[in-house]
């Protein structure tokens, strides 16, 4: 094989993995906003490969399905507070007013609570995302280590329950709250359960 010849066949290499990339950004993208928009029951793998301007068999190919497809297209950083730089007073006010806003800004997070509510998969989504990032934050502040599981579950219930009732069910007294409203409410509840003492 000459130089010409290598050289060919590499740049063919990398310009089939670039479009192989360029086509999950393209599919990722065209899901995510399909799941935000539909849920996940509507949502298709049809409507989703319409959306990026492709063939619904190359979703098949590199997902294998539609659950595949939301676990992938569902990976979320919450981006949470280092709650150990924090006077511990302040820790629920912290994380309350950190969660609003990621509701309030991030309609991928509306669509994965939907699904965890009806669907194995996005259940399985949202507590790999409570084991992997809501745990480690929760052992930063509680005081007593043993007990970090049931205290972020605690806070988790907090939270998630502002979500369910203001974005999902869209409960018009929950949806009436103002910003400030909420975290007068919920801050004092998620700063005792992550920093009072034991009961």
């Amino acid at each position: 094989m000459t130089g010409n010849e290598r050289s060919t066949v590499t740049d063919s290499g990398n310009g089939t993995r670039r479009r192989s990339e360029t086509t999950r950004i393209a599919i990722l993208a065209a899901a995510r906003e399909r799941f935000a928009a539909d849920g996940y029951e509507r949502a298709t793998i049809r409507a989703i490969a319409k959306d990026a301007n492709i063939d619904p068999s190359m979703v098949m190919r590199y997902y294998g399905n539609k659950e595949g497809l939301f676990a992938a297209a569902v990976s979320v950083d919450l981006k949470l507070p280092d709650l150990s730089r924090l006077p511990r007073a302040e820790v629920g006010e912290a994380m309350v007013l950190h969660f609003l806003h990621l509701w309030e800004e991030n309609e991928v997070l509306t669509a994965l609570l939907r699904v965890g509510v009806t669907n194995q998969a996005g259940a399985e989504r949202m507590q790999d995302i409570f084991g992997e990032q809501l745990l480690p934050l929760a052992r930063q502040v509680c005081p007593d280590p043993e007990q970090y599981p049931t205290r972020a579950a605690l806070a988790a219930t907090q939270l998630l329950g502002l979500a369910l009732t203001r974005y999902v069910l869209r409960l018009p007294p929950a949806v009436a709250l103002s910003p400030e409203e909420v975290v007068a409410w919920l801050a004092p509840t998620v700063q005792r359960y992550l920093t009072a003492p034991n009961p």
